[in-house]
């Protein structure tokens, strides 16, 4: 199933974009207030580190896009869930199965990472930390905030990651909660992070 959506996604815009629309919709009508609840008792729970951890607002875009710019081209090889010019940023925003939320040092976002939602009760993950933030523990309470909020949801929790990205694959190594799925196309393997019971 997943890599017919990513056929259609990457070779059939006007499909994909009716897929998305139609699951934008129904993912508001169905789960919405789910999510909110959810969110509200966990930003309420303590982490690991002195930062804190929000979702995004309209007013954090230009923030975000500097934040994401600044980084390494290296970093952004296989980082693109999408563009990150501004127009680009306030589409995502407004898409409301896509879950935005950044991590934030004070009033500086140090870290962006998200949730793509599906009505078929699947989400896929991704993140990015500030270069001068990396290795502080910035990475862990993000991960366990979108593990939590995918199973408190009773979503899976899924990604997808390229087998060339030896950092990534690394980290992955260490993660007690992930499995692998199945290999996808592209040298990419579709993975899923599980509770451990």
């Amino acid at each position: 199933m997943e890599q017919i959506l990513l056929f259609i996604k990457h070779r059939l815009g006007i499909l994909w974009a009716f897929i998305e629309m139609s699951n934008n919709t129904f993912f508001y009508l169905l789960f919405s207030k789910k999510l909110e609840q959810v969110l509200y008792n966990l930003f309420r729970e303590s982490f690991t580190t002195p930062y804190h951890y929000r979702k995004l607002t309209s007013d954090d875009l230009e923030a975000l896009n500097i934040m994401i710019e600044s980084q390494d081209p290296a970093d952004l090889k296989y980082f693109h869930p999408h563009n990150f010019d501004i127009t680009s940023l306030k589409k995502q925003f407004a898409k409301r199965s896509f879950l935005m939320m950044g991590a934030f040092d004070q009033e500086k976002i140090i870290g962006y990472f998200f949730l793509r939602f599906f009505v078929t009760r699947k989400a896929f993950v991704g993140r990015i930390i500030d270069k001068t933030y990396r290795g502080s523990g910035v990475g862990n309470d993000m991960n366990r905030i979108l593990y939590e909020t995918t199973w408190r949801m009773g979503f899976r929790c899924l990604s997808t990651v390229s087998l060339s990205n030896t950092a990534v694959i690394r980290a992955h190594a260490k993660n007690p909660s992930m499995k692998v799925i199945k290999n996808l196309n592209r040298n990419y393997q579709l993975i899923e992070f599980v509770k451990n019971k």
